[in-house]
């Protein structure tokens, strides 16, 4: 444990002394979580929307403005002499309704009156939503003028358990920490690696006593301090700036970051290992560890929406767990009930990431 001690101070040294990987560590880290919890929107609003009134009565005009009160659409007038389909066509809007002449008149009489709408199908999501809340706009437009061909006999009342503000942040910037704490200290475990092998002094670790073992506890004990750092970093913005709160439990939390961060900078290692320059590591972590972190956790959208065979491979990435926990504690507050198999899944990670370390790093021992 001594020299594992001494090898975790070593490293601490030498990341101090280069400003560079100072920076990396801690200033991306907070442009990060400020770029991702202020950036990444998944509740579409403002959708430029078009209307043409061919009616031009007050039940149209109320009609008129149901729609633009729902904040989701935000009025646009179509140039003049332009039909009103150039608009989709030009970009101008993302949705166009019609009004039908004598729409009130049929409406009033209990006739139908056909609505047109006209939707952008360019972005598949978007479209949907648009489509959805046009219909519900519609639908509440009829119930309030009393216009309802029935009344239902069944009245939902819907009450939203976790998030009753509809906080974007409380979904998106938990899910960033799994994002910015497996990247970041992975790069900088890996760069510190391939800085040793671009620069021969690997082979002095080859030459010494050192075990494979101990080489790699203490590389990743120093990194995995510079992560805790960072952990409290992202967590000091999320508080203060996206004003998240402690919902489940703290110590399960803590249990599952670190053994994350081990995760992270066992997994930046065994890359950098067999990496023969700082650019191969930079981009092997990015395309091994930041593009499955990004899409398939679960950190945009629901895990059961990736489709075969990448659907499994989500069930072994691991920042999908440590994403899961961390929405467990800032917003839904389950704790070890609901969350016992995230440390469970994070330590056997650890493990086998270790022994693979240790396998290559020891292979090149004897080889050297």
């Amino acid at each position: 444990m001594n020299r594992v001690a001494v090898q975790c101070i070593k490293e601490l040294r030498q990341f101090v002394r280069d400003r560079l990987s100072v920076a990396l560590a801690f200033g991306l880290p907070a442009l990060s979580m400020l770029l991702y919890g202020f950036a990444t929107r998944l509740e579409i609003k403002n959708i430029p929307l078009v209307v043409q009134n061919l009616d031009n009565s007050a039940l149209s005009r109320s009609f008129i403005e149901r729609l633009y009160t729902n904040e989701q659409f935000v009025p646009v007038r179509c140039p003049g002499g332009d039909l009103v389909k150039t608009v989709l066509n030009r970009g101008i809007a993302e949705a166009v309704v019609i009004i039908p002449p004598e729409f009130a008149r049929k409406l009033r009489a209990g006739l139908p009156s056909p609505v047109e709408a006209l939707i952008d199908g360019t972005d598949v999501n978007n479209a949907r939503v648009i489509k959805n809340s046009i219909i519900a706009t519609t639908n509440s437009f009829l119930d309030i003028e009393g216009l309802s061909p029935f009344r239902p006999l069944i009245h939902p009342q819907v009450r939203l358990w976790f998030n009753p503000g509809r906080k974007e942040s409380l979904f998106v910037v938990p899910g960033a920490f799994g994002i910015v704490l497996l990247i970041y200290p992975a790069l900088l475990c890996a760069l510190a690696m391939a800085r040793e092998t671009e620069q021969g002094t690997i082979l002095q670790i080859y030459a010494s006593s050192l075990t494979a073992s101990e080489f790699i506890l203490g590389k990743v004990a120093a990194y995995v301090i510079v992560g805790i750092a960072e952990t409290l970093l992202v967590l000091l913005i999320g508080f203060v700036v996206f004003h998240l709160s402690v919902a489940g439990d703290a110590l399960l939390f803590t249990l599952g970051t670190l053994l994350y961060l081990i995760d992270a900078c066992l997994y930046g290692l065994m890359i950098a290992v067999g990496a023969k320059t700082q650019n191969a590591a930079v981009q092997a972590v990015a395309f091994g560890g930041f593009t499955p972190a990004l899409l398939l956790s679960g950190y945009l959208y629901p895990v059961r929406n990736i489709r075969y065979p990448f659907n499994l491979v989500a069930d072994f990435v691991p920042a999908r767990y440590y994403i899961e926990l961390s929405r467990d504690t800032f917003v839904r507050g389950a704790g070890w009930a609901g969350q016992w198999f995230v440390p469970v899944f994070l330590t056997l990670v650890g493990l086998l990431l270790f022994r693979i370390a240790r396998k290559r790093l020891g292979r090149m021992q004897i080889s050297a």
